[in-house]
């Protein structure tokens, strides 16, 4: 079943965590140093810089406090986006469902805590797979009866990943920006954007390679989880190539999983993906998470037209991948 995607809303903090900051820090980087290995020159946080440089946020349960925004309250940024490009009331809406790498609550849901930043009364809950979460919400819509869908769903995908981060760690401390994402989709109402060949898997036996605990850091096994992805995202671009082969009139463009702008060159030059049709944000918002591939579709959505396919692929914590394709076309 194809989902119908009306609007695509994005929302990253004011605050910067430039490579300038960061060697401020005095946590033996650079921006060279930076750059280099993952191809990142900023990121948006929640936090306050002077909490960090005060800090470095050596205890991340009292990041929560210090926090400016919640995860909700991003959600509900992203979300006035999403449903003003849709031209969907949010009383039309009725799901929400929400995930998160690293949620501020355990209960309740954090989509009933967006939904009541939004004032949304309707079914709320969370889907969450780590940084593929947002693919996994529409794999798993796309496996429901229409019938058995309310007309709209409000899709989030929210992550401020820079609260579990030991900034001590110059090898985590580089990576990370927070950032929120929001679709509005139905499986009956039609739109220019239609979700197509979306797919999930994962590999449980990697569940420990990249982990978040409970007020804990962000913790992971970078060599190996960095092979695993430009593997995983070389396969998920691959397939969404043959996908499209069929279709010679349209143009394929990729956004990937944006955790480090090295491996998605990686993978656009073993899958023949030209500078041009490769989309990105990580150099100068990082890695969001969840958020980050949808949010770059979203920095674009004015460009997108008819005859543009999107290959959108995404990997993280499990170890999970997913992938989908995002066709532009006839809303008929």
């Amino acid at each position: 079943m194809s989902l119908y995607l009306h609007g695509l809303g994005h929302y990253h903090p004011e605050t910067e965590i430039s490579n300038r900051f960061l060697e401020e820090l005095d946590i033996g980087t650079s921006d060279d140093w930076i750059v280099e290995r993952v191809g990142i020159r900023s990121r948006r946080t929640v936090l306050p810089l002077d909490y960090l440089r005060a800090t470095k946020n050596q205890d991340p349960g009292a990041a929560a406090e210090a926090a400016l925004l919640s995860n909700a309250e991003m959600a509900r940024r992203a979300a006035e986006l999403a449903l003003e490009r849709s031209g969907v009331d949010p009383g039309d809406i009725g799901w929400v469902v929400s995930g998160s790498s690293a949620p501020d609550v355990l209960s309740p849901a954090e989509a009933c805590a967006a939904a009541f930043e939004l004032g949304i009364e309707a079914t709320a809950f969370d889907l969450n797979s780590a940084c593929t979460t947002f693919l996994a919400q529409l794999h798993l819509l796309s496996l429901v009866r229409p019938e058995a869908l309310p007309r709209f769903v409000l899709l989030l995908a929210v992550d401020s990943l820079t609260k579990t981060v030991n900034y001590a760690d110059r090898a985590d401390a580089v990576l990370f920006g927070d950032a929120a994402v929001a679709a509005v989709v139905s499986a009956v109402e039609p739109a220019a954007a239609r979700v197509e060949a979306t797919d999930l898997g994962s590999s449980p036996a990697g569940a420990w390679k990249v982990f978040v605990r409970r007020q804990g850091f962000f913790s992971q096994q970078g060599r190996a989880v960095q092979m695993f992805a430009i593997r995983k995202t070389v396969e998920g671009l691959a397939a969404l190539q043959a996908v499209t082969d069929e279709a010679t009139d349209r143009s394929l463009h990729f956004v990937g999983h944006q955790a480090n702008l090295r491996v998605l060159e990686a993978a656009c030059e073993r899958c023949d993906i030209p500078p041009e049709r490769h989309h990105s944000n990580v150099e100068m918002r990082g890695n969001t998470g969840s958020p980050g591939a949808a949010s770059v579709v979203s920095m674009n959505w004015e460009k997108w037209g008819s005859g543009d396919d999107i290959a959108i692929v995404g990997v993280g914590a499990g170890l999970t991948w997913g992938r989908c394709l995002l066709r532009f076309g006839d809303p008929s």
